[in-house]
């Protein structure tokens, strides 16, 4: 956590048009220091000793020493500086983007596509600044560089309801009128919310399932368009679970993994033969200025398997997901939520935790084993 002094940022670009735009913006931005300029990884890391940023805006594609090189060597070298990766719009992009998120890259922001100076520049702004504001806040961003296993010493699972039952009262209701108890049998389904740090997170935690785990797996992890399909090919080729890209109207499956496309909006809905259950890819509007949503995803699974779901919510920015979590609560659901000590935003977990709306709370690496319970 950086608080009561201003946040050092070298600017890494290959590009000289992005690296005075970038540090044209971020002298606007109060609490912010630009302290330097490179124009390739290596100029960055001769730079890094002298100039002792906070972070790096990190383009990825750069000659000599690449975005991805450079994580390499902080990791190793310098694991308390953090890196914003600089990425294009490309599926060559979206997987070294992938990479360098494995690698503990904070986040990344994608290269407007406008060729209208000004409106760059804003896109650049609104991109920036709430992730560097949360990179000061939180509590594990200068660290996230280091072994992988560091944020879940001595973190420990806390059980905060009974898991059999579950009573509640309607936050719609002012008769003050108690739920029926909904008795809570296997789940038969899983969904998971994910924002910033997430794709390191999944990484970490969808190899422990089994590849039997016998239910299907719905993610909302918040993206744009490309890269959510790197992220899946990315980890079907870690995991023993089959990962993929959801498509419309496909009937959801066990042992698989289903993560929203970027850009889109996905539920779950009714297949036309009473039978089964199928994904619906929409264009619906961006709900918490998130698309894909979590909240979204979340509501549409509760009156499908009432008493027979786990929600898992993890590291993120901003609140997504609460709203859909009062939904399934109500439907029975059992809610995991991942602990702060381990996400790298402590922002999309905060309330569910906070309200009591999560059953456990568990570290990153004991949060595969909380959904085994949940499902056997």
């Amino acid at each position: 956590m950086i608080i009561g002094k201003k946040l050092r940022v070298l600017v890494v670009d290959d590009t000289i048009v992005y690296r005075k735009a970038v540090s044209d913006i971020l002298s606007e931005i109060p609490g912010i220091e630009v302290v330097g300029v490179a124009h390739n990884g290596k100029i960055a890391m001769a730079k890094i000793a002298t100039l002792k940023p906070d972070i790096l805006t990190l383009d990825i594609e750069m000659p000599e020493m690449n975005g991805i090189e450079v994580l390499a060597e902080l990791q190793r070298t310098h694991p308390n500086i953090g890196a914003i990766m600089v990425s294009t719009l490309t599926t060559d992009g979206g997987e070294m983007t992938m990479k360098a998120l494995e690698l503990g890259a904070f986040d990344f922001i994608l290269k407007p596509q406008s060729k209208n100076p000004t409106e760059s520049k804003n896109l650049l702004k609104q991109a920036l600044t709430p992730i560097l504001r949360e990179f000061r806040l939180s509590r594990n961003a200068s660290s996230f560089l280091r072994t992988k296993g560091e944020f879940n010493k001595g973190a420990k699972t806390v059980l905060r309801k009974p898991i059999k039952s579950i009573s509640t009262t309607s936050p719609s209701s002012t008769n003050g009128k108690i739920r029926p108890t909904i008795n809570r049998g296997k789940s038969e389904i899983v969904t998971i919310g994910i924002s910033t740090g997430g794709p390191n997170a999944l990484t970490q935690m969808l190899p422990m399932l089994p590849g039997d785990i016998g239910v299907p797996i719905l993610i909302v992890q918040h993206m744009p368009p490309v890269f959510t399909k790197s992220l899946a090919t990315s980890l079907d080729n870690k995991c023993a679970l089959k990962v993929k890209e959801a498509e419309d109207r496909e009937v959801i499956k066990k042992n698989t993994v289903y993560i929203a496309p970027g850009g889109k909006q996905m539920k779950l809905v009714a297949s036309a033969d009473g039978q089964n259950r199928q994904i619906k890819i929409t264009d619906d509007p961006p709900e918490n200025s998130c698309k894909p949503s979590v909240d979204y995803l979340f509501r549409s699974i509760g009156d499908y398997y009432v008493g027979r779901t786990t929600a898992v919510i993890m590291t993120g920015m901003g609140s997504d997901g609460t709203k859909g979590l009062n939904i399934l609560s109500q439907k029975g659901a059992r809610i995991i939520a991942q602990n702060e000590e381990t996400c790298v935003v402590y922002g999309m977990p905060k309330a569910p935790i906070e309200t009591g709306l999560a059953d456990v709370i568990a570290p990153l690496n004991k949060i595969a084993e909380e959904i085994m319970k949940s499902v056997r």
